[in-house]
């Protein structure tokens, strides 16, 4: 077949000489022997028709065969140059001597005559009439199964002509070796081939491309002006010149790069400009079926390869991309694949569009793409002709027409390699993008036409680029597996990824983002789906209805639906599109309908954020600022992240830690539910939790509260709810408060069935404890306190609900919108602990161990109940400590005593509430009301006594305010000063045990200030209500309260009153230390009740009941009031007789 190949050139183009000299009439000079060569040649072929060994001898160069006749080799005129220049064994060959002398070099000249006589022998072998009957008796049979072959017309070269046109058909050993021999002769001169001249006169004059009565020096080598009309058909597709060669001499020029496609030998302008790099580069290579071509054209752009020879291969390169029969080992191996799949349907016009090298490769990609069959060498063929694409951008016209201003300005120098391709991509993917959108649709054809995606090693620049990553993050992949790019794309950003590798892939992944096809991974697996559900067309066609880039959309648009919703992808498309999402969130330049929709935005919001994974975050923080079409684009993006959060692939790779140790069974097992962002939610505080994947998660949260849609499972779980309750509101912060607000009527009204929906409250139970993280996570808090974080909070960070336990650790300097937001902050946490994300985050292996049954309501009551266990955390400790002082700051957050007395705070408060507004804490004031009035009724039998409920929970509050002064707010307040400088020591201790309350008793006179002095005394006169609220006095005397009042019942200073009378019977001997410290007690209420001012009559009553000396006080008013009856008698008795006395004057 090799030689079969050579023959039907050599037929075609001997029957072209043949026709020029029939036409022109071209006679040779008189002085010239034409019958010897004639003569000579036909023997050898008449000889050749009887005899096949003969014929081979007769017409091989290599091994010739000694015949009678007329000989090149014996004439004058040649004799001295075929001595210096032909090889000995070649002389007995005429044809062998032809070729060596036309093969000469360049710097080697032959005399005139020589010269002469060879034009001449040649123009004698395609002149003679018995040339083509030669050909009819070699090619018999050859001719009788070609039927539109033998109907040519004899006499003008048709024959012949018709015999090249089949050439690959010819099964005839003589045949092929018979056309394969003509051919180099034809080849040498343009006019010798038929209807060349005729169809080409005009525009070689116009052109300039030599003259057709060419010089004496060298008449047979006229390749020049065939390589001259062969640039200029190149640069007419390139750059639009003003002459147009005429369709006939197209297609004469085609025909000629056609005839020699499978010799090099026989384009005599590249052979004679490639000689000596052809024996640098390919002195190995055989000639025949264009193989030297080949080597050629992978030697094209090395260092040693003459500028000369790389321009010569860069125009055959143009004329096989504007018709692939130029390349005859491409037309060879793809013949049969290209008629199955019907690509080559037009046969008359070798340049139409079924002839372009770009149609070629679509069609053929096209049946490999859809799983179709193609031959393994037409495959071949193919990747060398893309990587040959990929390589030199100068091949693809329409990019040197459409894309001569970018190159000029942005990648002039870079031609080689790929780099200009390369440079023009990232031009492209630039912020301002290709000026001219017919540069940057022609760099998409190429890069269709070209198909990397199919293989990466088609695109040099970027093999060499990211060879070394490769080898290291992608060694387990097959080479020139399409997941090697899938692959490369994981791993970009990461430290296995090299700088320039980065580039080269994103500006090619640019590109193939923009077609979905370009993906022959996910084109294999979609394209059923895409032809079902988005009705699209073959692979190498397009659509206005559905353009390649809009085909992804719809695909990922249904990948998400649920069975409800309608059709679905089948699994493996779906996982495709889940692997191009993660693709496409690296680079928001890789999404094209965002980048289109977003430009304006990007340039104006975002303008600045350059860094990896920025600018979608900057659009999603702008997203009511964006306009409607960019904004709606973002939004069913973040949408669709919520419910497959792993799309965020550097989100993932930064959150790998967290997700291996508490979430890799919902990484592993997430079939659209959100859960993995939840996990990582709920694991923000572990210690594998890193900054980056915080940072990330929280942005994540940060944007779901603009809209409860971008929540996934939320928006499952309640959109009905929102629909029916919340119509009209979007921001997911004002959609919780709304529902919240629904289910918290509802539970107080105690309706027999709930407004929202069982699965909607567990979730909305998840949202509302998610938000308690990050005060940004709830704007209006945020908002109110903007200004006080500023100043008060500046280093503490966000996240771990750090800020606002600082904003209400510093409450007392806060501005008065944010004092106000924090207030109803606490009492929302103190109703619901769970909402205390501190509390419940440092607590909770506490929680574990204590409260596993108490309801989440009932948290911190269960914590406070065990505080003082022994295995009580210390960290947990100190936190439910500062939740106590919270509470003691105002019975509102308390919520357990506000229940239990709820009606007796109006009763014995009033006064308080009355001078109190709603939006400021009321310090402490009506739980110390509610302390004293407890006191006083333990002592005193009063009618209007405290419930039961409301009793018992003010003694706990005695209880614990005892042991910690902290929890005493007006007692804080008032004693700072003396506290600082009377019991620093007491006041540092890490463990509060009532050492500061003693402190304050025992320095009771060096007390100066009023309302310090009061508050101590209240403290005195609330300890001797039961001997618990006296720590110091509990410890001292738990010995004889055990021995001496044990079966007194605890409460109501029983066990006061018991220890009290144990100290007054000489009988009973009291612990030395109890005895010291009861009788302190007495010295202080003693004093106490000298020094204590009464408020009020009620007040000055109790003073005296409760005063030691009682009966001296009220035997005192006694008698008072008996002297002052007296002196009313008497006084009475006398006025009224001075009364008669005036009456009767």
């Amino acid at each position: 077949m090799a030689a079969s190949g050579r023959v039907r050139l050599i037929l075609l183009l001997t029957s072209q000489y043949l026709c020029v000299f029939l036409t022109q009439g071209l006679r040779p000079p008189a002085n010239v022997n034409h019958h010897p060569p004639v003569i000579a040649i036909n023997r050898q072929l008449k000889t050749g028709a009887s005899n096949t060994g003969n014929i081979g001898a007769a017409s091989s160069v290599s091994q010739p065969r000694r015949t009678s006749g007329w000989r090149l080799a014996e004439q004058e005129a040649c004799r001295g140059d075929l001595t210096r220049l032909c090889p000995k064994h070649t002389w007995s060959n005429n044809l062998a001597v032809l070729e060596c002398l036309q093969d000469r070099k360049e710097e080697t000249e032959i005399a005139t005559d020589c010269n002469h006589l060879l034009w001449n022998y040649k123009l004698n072998l395609t002149t003679d009439p018995k040339f083509e009957s030669v050909a009819v008796e070699v090619c018999k049979s050859t001719i009788s199964e070609l039927k539109e072959c033998a109907d040519e017309e004899r006499g003008k070269g048709y024959l012949v002509s018709c015999l090249v046109d089949h050439r690959g058909n010819i099964t005839e050993y003589q045949c092929h070796q018979y056309i394969t021999k003509m051919t180099s002769i034809i080849f040498s001169d343009f006019r010798l081939i038929c209807g060349f001249m005729d169809k080409c006169l005009e525009d070689i004059n116009a052109l300039h491309c030599g003259s057709i009565t060419t010089g004496e020096k060298d008449l047979h080598s006229q390749g020049e002006v065939i390589a001259c009309l062969e640039k200029a058909l190149v640069r007419e597709v390139e750059q639009d010149q003003t002459h147009q060669i005429k369709e006939d001499c197209k297609k004469a020029i085609m025909r000629v790069a056609e005839l020699s496609a499978d010799d090099f030998h026989l384009d005599r302008y590249l052979y004679f400009s490639c000689r000596d790099d052809r024996e640098r580069f390919c002195e190995n290579t055989q000639v025949g079926e264009g193989r030297v071509y080949k080597c050629l054209f992978n030697h094209k752009f090395e260092e040693a390869m003459s500028e000369k020879c790389r321009d010569a291969l860069t125009t055959r390169q143009k004329l096989i991309a504007q018709d692939y029969k130029v390349s005859y080992s491409l037309a060879k191996a793809c013949k049969a694949d290209l008629r199955k799949y019907r690509c080559n349907l037009d046969n008359n016009l070798p340049r139409a569009r079924e002839a372009r090298l770009s149609y070629l490769l679509l069609c053929l990609e096209s049946a490999v793409h859809r799983g179709r069959m193609v031959s393994g060498d037409c495959q071949g063929e193919m990747l060398e002709y893309r990587h040959m694409l990929m390589e030199d951008f100068s091949l693809s016209p329409e990019i040197v027409l459409h894309c001569r201003g970018e190159i000029e300005a942005h990648c002039s120098g870079l031609h080689r390699k790929g780099r200009t391709l390369h440079c023009l991509m990232r031009v492209g993917r630039g912020d301002k993008g290709l000026g001219d959108s017919l540069c940057q649709n022609a760099l998409q054809a190429l890069i269709q036409s070209a198909d990397p995606g199919a293989d990466y090693r088609i695109d040099r620049a970027l093999n060499e680029a990211c060879e070394s990553v490769i080898q290291t993050a992608c060694k387990h992949i097959r080479n020139g597996d399409p997941m090697i790019l899938s692959c490369l794309m994981e791993h970009l950003y990461t430290e296995k990824m090299v700088e320039d590798c980065e580039h080269r892939l994103l500006e090619l992944q640019y590109f193939i983002s923009r077609d979905w096809k370009l993906d022959p991974v996910l084109y294999r697996k979609c394209q059923n789906d895409a032809s079902r559900l988005c009705h699209t067309h073959g692979w190498n066609e397009t659509s206005e209805m559905m353009p390649p880039g809009a085909v992804f959309s719809c695909l990922y648009r249904h990948a998400y639906r649920t069975e409800e919703q309608g059709r679905r992808l089948t699994r493996d498309c779906k996982v495709e599109v889940q692997r191009i999402l993660h693709q496409r969130a690296m680079d928001v330049k890789l999404d094209p309908e965002l980048q289109k929709r977003c430009m304006t935005d990007l340039g104006k919001w975002c303008s600045e954020k350059t860094d990896t994974g920025q600018e979608l975050e900057c659009l999603q923080d702008h997203m009511e600022d964006l306009v409607s079409d960019c904004r709606d684009v973002v939004g069913n993006l973040t949408e669709l992240e919520s419910e497959d959060i792993q799309i965020e692939a550097l989100l993932m790779r930064a959150c790998e830690a967290v997700i291996q140790s508490h979430c890799h069974d919902v990484a592993d097992n997430q079939i659209d539910t959100g859960d993995l962002m939840e996990c990582l939610v709920q694991n923000k505080h572990q210690k594998e939790m890193n900054d980056k994947c915080a940072v990330g998660v929280t942005h994540f949260q940060l944007i779901q509260m603009k809209d409860f849609r971008f929540s996934y499972k939320f928006k499952m779980a309640c959109k009905e709810d929102v629909l029916k309750l919340c119509p009209n509101i979007k921001k997911k912060v004002d959609v919780v408060v709304c529902l919240s607000t629904t289910v918290r009527n509802d539970t107080l009204q105690e309706v027999k069935e709930q407004r929202v929906a069982l699965k909607c409250r567990k979730q909305l139970r998840v949202e509302e404890l998610e938000m308690t993280e990050d005060i940004r996570l709830e704007p209006e808090l945020h908002d109110s306190c903007r200004k006080d974080i500023s100043r008060l909070c500046s280093a503490v960070t966000f996240g771990n609900a750090q800020v606002i336990e600082c904003l209400k650790e510093n409450k007392q300097y806060l501005s008065h919108m944010c004092h106000q937001k924090v207030f109803k902050l606490q009492e929302t946490e103190m109703m619901d602990p769970e909402l205390d994300y501190q509390l419940m985050r440092v607590c909770k292996q506490m929680i574990k161990r204590f409260c596993t049954e108490a309801d989440g309501k009932n948290m911190l009551h269960c914590l406070k109940q065990n505080k003082n266990n022994e295995l009580m955390d210390p960290k947990c400790k100190q936190m439910i400590t500062k939740r106590q002082i919270t509470q003691s700051t105002d019975y509102r957050l308390n919520p357990v005593l506000r229940k239990a007395c709820k009606a007796d705070i109006p009763k014995f408060c009033h006064n308080i509430l009355q001078k109190s507004s709603d939006d400021n804490e009321l310090e402490g004031q009506v739980i110390s009301c509610l302390k004293l009035k407890y006191a006083d009724q333990v002592h005193h039998q009063i009618s209007k006594r405290l419930s039961s409920d409301c009793e018992d929970q003010i003694r706990v509050i005695l209880q614990e305010s005892a042991l910690d002064y902290r929890l005493d707010p007006q007692l804080q307040l008032h004693c700072s000063a003396e506290i600082t400088h009377l019991c620093t020591e007491e006041a540092a201790a890490q463990e509060q045990t009532g050492q500061v309350e003693e402190c304050l008793k025992t320095n009771l006179l060096k007390l100066k200030q009023d309302a310090c002095k009061k508050e101590v005394l209240n403290m005195l006169k609330e300890s001797k209500a039961d001997i618990f609220v006296d720590p110091v006095l509990h410890t001292a005397c738990a010995l004889d309260l055990k021995h001496h009042c044990a079966a007194v019942t605890p409460g109501r200073g029983r066990q006061m009153s018991c220890l009290m009378e144990a100290l007054q019977d000489k009988r009973v001997r009291l612990q030395p230390e109890c005895k010291k410290r009861l009788q302190d007690r007495i010295d202080m209420w003693s004093y106490a009740a000298k020094v204590a001012p009464a408020e009020g009559f009620s007040d000055l009553a109790v003073q005296v009941m409760t005063s030691p000396s009682k009966n001296y006080i009220l035997l005192m008013i006694a008698l008072a009031v008996c002297v002052l009856f007296l002196v009313g008698l008497l006084c009475g008795r006398f006025t009224k007789q001075v009364t008669r006395e005036l009456k009767d004057r």
